[in-house]
């Protein structure tokens, strides 16, 4: 029990870093793809009007929301940004929509994977508890047939013991008679046996 607590803790302060470290890869695998966006703007001029539109409206929306946060006046006349100061928000912006997706898919992988580890132990543990109970129920039945033979071997070990206290006579005598070579004796003298007697 010490040890699964000790191995849960040290997976607990072995996340924060490893989580620290794993946004810091993706914030610089994020860079070369906002600079691959760049200079695909500059090349392809549909791509270049779409980021740019999507910087745009980014633009309004967060500085609408920065405006109602501070409570200043939200119908004011937002300008737009120039074209390239655009295109920098907006591949900064799909390099970020990129780590966030990235770093969400392995959030949702790990949690699955834990899910379903979960998942085998439970099913182990019902497996063990199923053996466990298994067990229990031989072992009653054994100790049920075990009360049951020395019961029977009580009822023998009994029944010889009524006859001798019920007929002490025939036991005695029974015990007075000679045996083996005493009893061949007997048979060749019994006169002399009974005159001793």
């Amino acid at each position: 029990m010490s040890s699964n607590r000790s191995n849960t803790v040290l997976q607990q302060t072995m996340v924060f870093p490893l989580l620290k470290l794993g946004s810091l890869a993706l914030r610089t695998i994020c860079k070369p793809i906002a600079n691959r966006l760049k200079k695909e703007a500059g090349v392809n001029p549909r791509f270049r009007q779409f980021i740019i539109n999507i910087a745009q409206a980014n633009h309004r929306f967060t500085t609408k929301l920065q405006r109602r946060a501070s409570g200043r006046i939200t119908d004011a006349v937002i300008r737009p940004l120039n074209e390239e100061r655009a295109v920098q928000a907006a591949a900064d912006l799909l390099g970020e929509i990129f780590a966030f997706t990235v770093a969400g898919a392995a959030l949702v992988y790990e949690y699955h994977r834990n899910a379903r580890g979960e998942a085998r132990k439970e099913e182990k543990r019902q497996e063990e508890l199923q053996v466990i109970r298994l067990n229990h129920e031989k072992m009653e039945s054994e100790l049920e047939e075990m009360k049951q033979r020395i019961g029977r071997f009580a009822e023998e070990l009994s029944k010889p013991r009524e006859e001798q206290h019920s007929k002490p006579r025939e036991f005695a005598e029974e015990l007075h008679k000679p045996r083996g070579l005493a009893r061949l004796f007997n048979y060749i003298c019994p006169q002399k046996i009974q005159q001793e007697s």
